[in-house]
């Protein structure tokens, strides 16, 4: 199973920059949507439908134009789950799982740290959410939790650990709880395979960051360590370009 995750940044907006054109090529089996700022009757869902994904979950925040996930897949799932059950996450619009014959996909938008107020969401946000994903193994053992994450795990993840010390998504509590996040379980797919710098997944609009490579490593597919043996390859695909994120995939022999 091909899982790609990707960040669209408004999926309106990267469908009017080629989205489907590229999908086709990249031909994933499942496609782990995050940040698509639309409710579902403002996507053209054709568009993917003819291109064999007849399986759409639209996740949608209630503030319109904010947040929202998707999971699009080639093969209807067995179950899809809305959400995590707690309010002030659900509101966001920031999980949504598939599952596919005793393995599940999650899509992922952990919130961003933009200002005092969000950094104190985000670390409630964060310790909710492996709390949830700590009783979600126990039903679930075979998960693959695709997605933004909004940090940078190590300084290789980042093209400036020593600036970026003080800034959010790079502040040493939240790589202490990514790290705690993957001790209890999980897999950095893509370090597991690839342990060469300068790989990041995004960067920001200023100063021409992308052309010279000034980014972050802040998406990830996590797999569950009962899988681990099953992690055959995964990449980062940077020659996509709908967004300031570019994509993850992550090969599965399930």
């Amino acid at each position: 199973m091909k899982i790609i995750s990707y960040n669209v940044n408004g999926v309106r907006a990267a469908l009017r920059k080629g989205l489907i054109d590229w999908l086709k090529r990249a031909d994933p089996d499942v496609l782990c949507l995050q940040e698509i700022k639309a409710m579902k009757e403002q996507v053209d869902l054709d568009l993917f439908e003819e291109i064999g994904y007849k399986y759409h979950y639209w996740f949608s925040a209630e503030k319109k134009g904010y947040s929202g996930v998707a999971i699009l897949s080639k093969k209807e799932p067995d179950h899809v789950e809305f959400g995590t059950g707690i309010d002030y996450m659900d509101a966001e619009a920031r999980n949504l799982r598939a599952d596919f014959n005793g393995l599940s996909v999650m899509s992922l938008y952990l919130p961003s740290g933009t200002n005092l107020a969000r950094l104190e969401h985000k670390f409630k946000y964060m310790d909710d959410f492996q709390e949830y994903v700590d009783g979600l193994k126990q039903e679930k053992p075979n998960l693959v939790i695709c997605g933004d994450y909004n940090i940078c795990h190590q300084a290789i993840d980042i093209h400036d650990p020593v600036r970026n010390a003080k800034v959010s998504g790079f502040l040493p509590e939240e790589r202490k709880w990514l790290d705690g996040f993957i001790n209890k379980g999980f897999i950095d797919s893509f370090r597991y395979l690839n342990k060469e710098p300068h790989n990041y997944s995004w960067w920001t609009y200023r100063a021409n960051a992308r052309a010279n490579n000034k980014g972050w490593r802040i998406d990830y597919n996590m797999v569950s360590e009962p899988l681990q043996e099953n992690i055959k390859r995964a990449v980062i695909l940077p020659e996509a370009k709908h967004s300031d994120h570019c994509p993850i995939m992550v090969e599965l022999d399930v």
